[in-house]
């Protein structure tokens, strides 16, 4: 039964039992017999439908995020279009006293509050949606020809999405999934190891054997920005200012929340994928054909099923310059510029060429991103300050923004990568 259902039954149960308190018809203004056994008979109903709607919404909750639900998914579609409506700019001029007397931010605020009921904790400024980095498709069909074919129609589709927070994140593209609404520390159980089975003579027993389970877990760390806006520029009205805020505030998360997922690990910050315990090969500093290839058996020996890769623009550059087989071979280890060995490759600077010390170059990295997760326990939280002294002499404002998130990668197996390759 759908959850819906059965929170409607939750209240017919309720209305009738009201309905018995209302109207006593035993003795002394108490319920009757037949009464007080029809009350009992609904109560036990209603424990019944009550540990239904516990079960039917934990059940829901598991799928949406089974399903990948996108960075911004709340999971409620109504409240997914209202805040991809939510206006940065106001949200932060309803902030700034002088300002916000004559910006009506009723809407952002509203919504603000829903998203920390959500989130089961107050913030500190004004909650903002991460469904504000994403952008409705807009498709543009011709009417007619001739001169009216300058008469264009938009059709909004509500449906199709570009998130621009996803679209700049490598390691999304490449497709770790997301875990969105989270409210306590999470504990997802893993198997380390499975039973195994064995060929034994007639009438011998088996030996007995049970699988090792381990877990990966995510516990809330924070980041955040400061950064300093004019009062002229948050006074515009305009949706291209809008979309200059939102482009500003998607850029910074995004590279981020990219790099503490690739090399993440050092002080409060979550452990990314090349400090997973991942298998290493060495390059020795050139990049050839075989090497590439044993990167690619390494992960398939740990019974993984590689997506894709990342690597820096420099080992691109030089992977699309060296000959496949031999100095004579026209044919280079990378023939296309977003792909290798059969794989999609996304270079970013996020990869670093700090992976060991002494530094010895870039990582070029291949595995199953879907065992990277991205956990998200809330949305963005700003908080301006108008009154900080160096912006305040210029007129600026202070604007500081904070996401609470973090990154695991479940199985280091499902990743292989060298840490040596040297373009230059």
């Amino acid at each position: 039964m759908k959850l819906k259902d059965l929170q409607e039954r939750r209240a017919l149960i309720v209305t009738e039992m009201r309905g018995l308190t209302e109207k006593p018809t035993g003795t002394a203004g108490d319920l009757s017999t037949e009464q007080s056994a029809r009350f009992d008979a609904l109560k036990g109903e209603l424990d019944g439908v009550e540990k239904s709607i516990g079960r039917q919404a934990l059940l829901d909750e598991a799928e949406r995020r089974m399903q990948g639900t996108p960075l911004a998914g709340s999971g409620d579609v109504k409240l997914d279009d209202e805040m991809r409506g939510f206006s940065l700019r106001k949200a932060i001029c309803s902030m700034i006293p002088d300002i916000a007397p004559h910006v009506d931010a009723g809407r952002e605020r509203e919504l603000s509050q829903e998203l920390a009921k959500r989130a089961g904790r107050p913030f500190q400024g004004i909650a903002v949606p991460m469904a504000i980095f994403q952008k409705k498709l807009e498709q543009r069909v011709v009417t007619a020809a001739g001169e009216a074919a300058n008469i264009i129609s938009t059709d909004m589709r509500g449906d199709l999405y570009i998130d621009a927070l996803r679209a700049r994140m490598v390691t999304r593209r490449l497709g770790a999934r997301v875990l969105s609404g989270l409210v306590g520390n999470v504990d997802i159980p893993k198997l380390d190891a499975s039973a195994t089975a064995a060929w034994v003579a007639d009438n011998a027993a088996l030996v007995a054997n049970d699988p090792d389970f381990n877990k990966v877990q995510l516990t809330p760390k924070h980041a955040g920005m400061i950064t300093e806006f004019s009062r002229s520029t948050l006074l515009q009205s305009s949706p291209d200012i809008e979309m200059l805020l939102r482009d500003d505030f998607s850029k910074v998360l995004a590279n981020t929340l990219d790099l503490a997922a690739i090399d993440g690990g050092g002080s409060n910050e979550p452990s990314g994928v090349l400090e997973s315990g991942l298998t290493k090969v060495a390059f020795g500093g050139g990049a050839t054909w075989a090497k590439v290839l044993e990167i690619i058996e390494a992960v398939e020996e740990g019974n993984a099923e590689g997506t894709g890769w990342t690597t820096s623009p420099g080992v691109v550059r030089l992977l699309r310059s060296t000959a496949k087989v031999s100095s004579t071979d026209s044919v280079m280890i990378m023939e296309s510029p977003r792909e290798l060995a059969g794989y999609p490759l996304l270079p970013t600077q996020n990869v670093p060429r700090t992976v060991g010390s002494p530094q010895t170059g870039d990582a070029l990295i291949f595995g199953d991103w879907t065992d990277l997760l991205i956990a998200f326990w809330s949305e963005l939280d700003v908080l301006v300050n108008p009154y900080e002294s160096t912006a305040y002499t210029k007129g600026n404002v202070q604007i500081r923004a904070m996401m609470t998130c973090d990154v695991a990668v479940r199985h280091s197996a499902s990743f292989a990568c060298s840490d040596d390759v040297q373009p230059d």
